[in-house]
């Protein structure tokens, strides 16, 4: 039984297990269950057996995620169009209780480029990079994780430290929201050449739908075919009746969210999320496979 004291304590590490197991698997559902299984195992483990609960707490999450992202690397090789990581989404302004989830992306490392740059790591870096570099264990920590040597450990998070370095530096909030506001005020103009006034030239568009809903399968790049992809999907929106498109949260900066006002909590059928990059969108991330926002905390 575990006691009502180490209970508290568990309970002043959950954030910080969220956090690490979120960054791990890309996965909302998948970091609650890894934080819920390291309860269940702290529970069957005697307290005089634990030296360090954050440390002991932090290895048990890590191994368990390391599971969930093998397990995971079986589900995309069927996986319909590409994969995103799940976003973490919540209201604009929000009146809600606080969730562990708000301060996980209050951290840039959980910003969404960044956790695209994760999600192309194989298991071995991810672990390696997130534990040594964001956490600071030791190598050898991380070869006991992972079932390798110090040394090949210490080799996975060289080459995804090298990975990482091309996903670029989130910018300032204010930055980032008037980059957004330019670009759905010229998608309200309608017009090709003033939406993709507002991307970047080295702009990308990626949709992840696993074949629920029409939309692009592979990664679109270019400002010009980004602009008219843009459109067809502002005007179908606009098309599709009792659908409210409205601002959102989403892993920390702007974003917009497509709502049901119609189902019980406001049910989440599409989030956009964006990377900004010298003051133009940089990278589009369309999330339009329901089952994958699981992360969304509106009301």
């Amino acid at each position: 039984m575990v006691s009502p004291f180490l209970a508290d304590l568990f309970e002043s590490h959950r954030t910080h297990l969220l956090s690490v197991a979120y960054r791990l698997t890309g996965s909302v559902g998948d970091a609650e269950d890894a934080v819920q299984e390291s309860w269940l195992r702290m529970a069957g483990v005697h307290q005089s057996e634990i030296d360090d609960l954050r440390a002991w707490l932090t290895t048990v999450v890590s191994r368990i995620c390391l599971d969930h992202l093998r397990s995971a690397a079986v589900r995309r090789e069927t996986y319909v169009g590409q994969w995103l990581p799940e976003p973490i989404v919540s209201a604009a302004a929000s009146s809600r209780t606080p969730d562990p989830l708000d301060v996980v992306v209050r951290d840039a490392d959980s910003r969404m480029a960044a956790m695209v740059v994760l999600d192309a790591l194989t298991p071995q870096q991810r672990v390696a990079l997130v534990l040594h570099e964001g956490l600071g264990v030791p190598f050898d920590e991380i070869a006991e994780i992972l079932g390798v040597s110090a040394d090949a450990a210490r080799q996975s998070a060289v080459r995804a430290r090298r990975a990482v370095a091309a996903a670029p530096e989130p910018v300032a909030d204010d930055v980032h929201d008037h980059a957004v506001r330019r670009f759905l005020a010229a998608l309200a103009t309608g017009d090709v050449a003033a939406v993709a006034a507002t991307l970047h030239p080295d702009a990308t568009f990626t949709a992840d739908a696993g074949g629920t809903t029409k939309t692009a399968l592979d990664v679109v790049a270019g400002q010009e075919k980004i602009a008219r992809l843009a459109l067809g999907l502002w005007r179908k929106h606009q098309e599709e009746p009792g659908l409210e498109l409205g601002a959102a949260t989403v892993n920390g900066q702007s974003g917009l969210v497509l709502t049901d006002p119609n189902s019980p909590f406001g049910r989440p059928v599409r989030v956009l999320a964006f990377t900004v990059r010298d003051g133009k969108i940089w990278a589009t991330y369309d999330f339009a496979n329901v089952t994958k926002l699981s992360g969304a905390r509106l009301r």
